[in-house]
C-alpha cells in the first residue's frame, strides 16, 4: 500500500505566510513582542528558501506606524487596513487563491483582535489557517489564551515555528534541509 500524505500537513506548494500588524507603536506594549518578531523573521527566511510567498498588513499606519525593524526591510508586499480582519486586504488573498495556496500560516498581533478576526474570516472563505503559537501575542495573557482556544475550536490549526519549517520541507532530502536546519538552531 502506498504512503498517503495527510492533507492536514503543511505543504510549501499550498502555503502562504501572512504577517498581521507587527507595527512600531503596537509591539512595545506587547510583553512578548520581540520574540514574536524574531519568530516571524525565522518564518520569513524559511519561506524564501522553500518558495512560500508572504505578505504583511498594517492596521491604520498613520497612527500605529509601519512594520517594526527588521520586518520592514524584508516584507515586499504590505497592505494597509482599517478593519480588524486582514481579509479585507484582497490582493494577497486573490494572488494566493490563483496559485491554489489554501494553507495560510499566520503570525502577528493582537491575537484576540486582528489575528482572531482574520483567522475566523479565512475559515469562512474556505482557507486553512495555521496559527503559529510563538509568533502571535496580545497585551494580556488571558486575551491571548482565549483567542487561541477560540481559533482552534473554529477549525484553525495551532502549530509552532519548527513544525511549520519541517512540514514545508517534508523530507531531509529537500535541497533546503541544511539551510532550514540552521534556522532551527537559531531558536532561543
Amino acid at each position: 500500500m502506498p504512503h498517503v500524505k495527510s492533507s492536514r500537513r503543511l505543504c510549501s506548494d499550498r502555503s502562504a505566510l501572512w504577517v498581521i500588524d507587527l507595527q512600531e507603536k503596537l509591539l512595545p506594549v506587547i510583553p512578548s513582542g520581540n520574540a514574536v518578531v524574531e519568530q516571524t523573521m525565522r518564518l520569513i527566511e524559511a519561506a524564501a528558501l522553500v518558495e512560500v510567498p508572504h505578505a504583511a498588513t498594517l492596521q491604520y499606519p498613520q497612527g500605529l506606524g509601519g512594520l517594526v525593524h527588521p520586518l520592514g526591510d524584508v516584507c515586499d508586499f504590505v497592505e494597509e487596513k482599517r478593519d480588524f480582519s486582514a481579509t479585507v486586504c484582497r490582493a494577497a488573498i486573490e494572488d494566493w487563491s490563483k496559485q491554489a495556496r489554501d494553507q495560510i500560516v499566520i503570525t502577528g498581533v493582537e491575537t484576540h483582535v486582528c489575528v482572531l478576526q482574520t483567522v475566523l474570516d479565512l475559515i469562512a472563505e474556505g482557507f486553512a489557517p495555521f496559527v503559529v503559537a510563538e509568533a502571535v501575542a496580545s497585551r494580556h495573557g488571558r486575551d491571548h489564551e482565549i483567542a487561541m482556544q477560540r481559533m482552534q475550536a473554529a477549525g484553525a490549526t495551532i502549530t509552532t515555528v519548527e513544525s511549520v519549517l519541517f512540514e514545508w520541507l517534508g523530507t531531509s532530502e529537500h535541497p533546503q534541509f541544511k539551510a532550514i536546519s540552521q534556522l532551527v538552531k537559531k531558536r532561543r
